[in-house]
């Protein structure tokens, strides 16, 4: 899946505050996602993360 910095991801689920937007701080390994309702930094696996993803939403449409 590509996943890049500055994306913003829908999830499956929402976060305790409502939102399901989470913000890409960090790619790798691991994501650092900031939850877009309440601001809240999270780490998480990438396998995790992929599962859980419902549409990924770029701020620069244009492909590379």
């Amino acid at each position: 899946m590509d996943i890049r910095l500055g994306d913003v991801l829908t999830m499956k689920k929402a976060h305790p505050c409502g939102s399901k937007q989470w913000l890409v701080l960090r790619v790798g390994m691991d994501f650092r996602l900031r939850c877009c309702g309440c601001g809240h930094e999270v780490m998480l696996p990438r396998a995790k993360a992929e599962k859980n993803i419902r549409a990924v939403e770029r701020k620069d449409q244009d492909a590379d």
